[in-house]
């Protein structure tokens, strides 16, 4: 399978960068607290719902930083971040995450100079921040990170690379040129959510089709 399966994916998929918040945040002028809050809010639900949350905020606050958003009471928070989903536990994670970005003075200056496994390290240190969220904030500030989000496992999984986030991780990151580690990402997240679907996956849509390790699995037919 090599990196065909990549290939093909790549050509076929046109990436609509709009439709991603984190990057949307960062190429807007965002601060890195910015960036964080977004990827943060668009964990367990979809990035419209994160755009929507992540507005609230910015339309409140004007700019998000960890002073401003502590200052806003807990119901508040509650309340502008709603539109993403568990608001109350969302809130919580939101007021520790900035308690502790606040302390550790984090900026992106640092992170880049640290590099990605130090960088990596003290992100995962942060309140409500696994590894997924600290891949999306460090390939977005331009270091070699390829993030796995569950759109990414499952085609992973359909293709025979394995179901473990750092294996998968790996994987990409040994077959795309590490300058492309975004855009690939992005257009693989596209590729699960409108052709490799968790139900219903659109086979017949796909580019590499007969090719696919799962295709036709457990009786599944392809549908167009």
């Amino acid at each position: 399978m090599s990196s065909e399966f990549i290939e093909l994916v790549d050509r076929a998929v046109e990436l609509r960068l709009e439709e991603f918040v984190a990057p949307v945040v960062w190429r807007e002028g965002g601060n890195l607290f910015e960036l964080l809050v977004a990827v943060v809010l668009s964990q367990n639900t979809s990035d419209k719902n994160a755009f929507r949350a992540f507005a609230n905020l910015k339309k409140r606050l004007g700019g998000v930083t960890p002073e401003a958003l502590l200052a806003l009471s807990t119901e508040e928070l509650e309340t502008l971040i709603r539109p993403a989903g568990m608001h109350r536990q969302r809130a919580r994670n939101l007021k520790a995450l900035a308690d502790a970005f606040m302390k550790l003075g984090i900026t992106p200056q640092r992170l880049v100079e640290m590099g990605p496994e130090e960088a990596r390290r003290l992100l995962l240190s942060l309140p409500g921040v696994g590894e997924k969220t600290a891949d999306v904030v460090l390939v977005n500030l331009g270091l070699p990170t390829f993030p796995v989000d569950t759109h990414i496992t499952r085609i992973a999984k359909r293709w025979g690379v394995g179901d473990r986030y750092g294996q998968i991780s790996r994987w990409f990151m040994e077959r795309v040129p590490p300058e492309r580690y975004l855009e690939i990402h992005l257009k693989l997240i596209q590729f699960g959510r409108y052709v490799c679907r968790a139900r219903d996956p659109r086979c017949g849509a796909c580019p590499i089709g007969e090719r696919c390790p799962s295709y036709r699995s457990a009786g599944r037919s392809p549908v167009t």
